[in-house]
């Protein structure tokens, strides 16, 4: 055991997460250094803009002479145990991390687009240096999913990951639904808010959920999954009409990420789905996350709470840094490393089976129904169910229908035939329906 009484942390970034991480260990500092068997200092704060956090590292307790713009003096320093990067984004983090690693210090990092697009290169470097790289805080915020799946669950075969890991979209869907009110508005109403940004295209085209799933599905089945294996659908097609006919089909809509194997063969994809109202996801509102695990001993499994914020976010990377210097204290540094030994196939998105919900707007004349549902049957897809109203454009029909389960380029083939009938205006749209156990 290396018998160290201060662990020195380095900490890259003072914005809203980093802030919070300080804000944590400070207010529970007695606590975790008894939970350590060591006490944790901020010897140094890296920011770009001294002259901007000043002020605040001295709101939050701190001496200003800790800060400084250059990352040598971090990275540098033989006294910094620990390294938390919370500046985001890939460059220069990436660089940043690697030169970190390269050193032997631990690194704590919250950096989803790193993670998802990197972590190969990242986990062999903390590995050829035999240190530590934590990532809790990269998914679903303060949930403690990545943990509970690299140590409490590493006894089972994860059979599929469900999740909603974005909390805009989540929340844009809830006031849709609650509200019965479009896209548009509930996004601007977001915006307004601070629930979305100015350009909210990594939330609502569902590019943010997409690298999280990706680490999510890396560790559950040991095999490497990058954000550019994600099959991507946003939310930015869902209306209200579309809600309306989910409620009365007893369906819920989510912006799901979702990872499943079958037959030693990966799919893992990120879309708008319908969900059964009776599923724990359905209830799942706001900007809350939930990840629902599922595995052959430990069976169903959903963990819940805040996926964002200042605190929440802080909470996972003050676990991971708490963990970091137990490793460092026990002298047992690499421990939990890459769980990524096998190579699975990924499934292309026209391999994966369940099933859909279609709306189309139709001419009001007999046989139409009749002749959709010959293309479909040519097509192997059968219906489960239909739902036909008139609306207000004149002599025209709205048809809804929910097939059964079917491989999706079956149903585009099918799709793509329907949409040159005559008697068919348009296919409003198509949408996944992940029917549950």
């Amino acid at each position: 055991m290396e018998d160290k009484k201060v662990i020195k942390i380095g900490l890259m970034g003072v914005g809203t997460v980093g802030t919070g991480v300080i804000k944590v260990l400070l207010k529970n500092q007695e606590v975790i250094a008894h939970r350590i068997g060591a006490d944790l200092e901020i010897k140094r704060v890296l920011d770009k803009d001294i002259e901007r956090v000043s002020a605040k590292i001295k709101e939050l307790g701190l001496n200003e002479s800790i800060l400084t713009s250059d990352v040598n003096e971090l990275i540098g320093d033989p006294e910094i145990d620990i390294i938390v990067e919370v500046i985001g984004g890939i460059h220069p983090a990436l660089e940043y991390i690697i030169k970190a690693l390269e050193k032997g210090k631990s690194v704590v990092t919250a950096n989803k687009d790193l993670i998802a697009a990197h972590g190969k290169e990242l986990f062999e470097a903390a590995s050829h240096h035999q240190t530590d790289l934590f990532f809790e805080a990269s998914v679903a915020g303060g949930i403690p999913i990545i943990q509970s799946m690299k140590e409490s669950l590493a006894g089972n075969q994860i059979k599929q990951i469900m999740g909603i890991v974005n909390g805009t979209t989540n929340f844009i869907l809830t006031k849709m639904t609650k509200e019965k009110k479009s896209f548009q508005e509930v996004l601007e109403q977001a915006q307004k808010l601070g629930y979305a940004e100015a350009d909210p295209t990594s939330d609502v085209g569902g590019f943010d959920a997409a690298r999280k799933v990706a680490i999510l599905a890396s560790i559950a089945f040991n095999s490497r999954v990058t954000d550019a294996s994600v099959y991507v659908e946003g939310i930015t097609n869902i209306s209200a009409l579309d809600i309306a006919y989910a409620q009365e089909l007893g369906y819920t809509i989510k912006l799901l990420g979702i990872a499943k194997l079958e037959n030693e063969e990966i799919e893992v994809r990120v879309h708008p789905a319908m969900i059964p109202s009776t599923h724990p996801l359905s209830a799942v509102n706001d900007s809350f996350n939930a990840v629902f695990v599922e595995g052959d001993a430990v069976g169903k499994t959903m963990f819940y709470g805040r996926g964002a914020g200042e605190l929440p976010t802080a909470s996972a990377i003050v676990g991971d840094i708490i963990s970091a210097a137990r490793n460092i204290r026990f002298s047992a540094r690499g421990r939990l490393g890459c769980t990524c030994f096998e190579h699975k196939r990924i499934k292309p998105i026209g391999e994966i089976r369940t099933k859909y919900y279609l709306r189309m707007v139709v001419k009001d004349q007999p046989g139409v129904l009749a002749s959709i549902a010959a293309v479909l049957g040519n097509q192997n897809v059968s219906i489960a169910s239909v739902i036909q109203k008139r609306i207000s454009e004149e002599n025209h029909a709205e048809i809804v229908l929910i097939t059964h389960a079917v491989e999706e380029h079956s149903l585009k083939d099918a799709i793509a035939i329907i949409s040159g009938l005559s008697s068919v205006e348009r296919v409003e749209n198509v949408i996944r329906v992940e029917e549950t156990d």
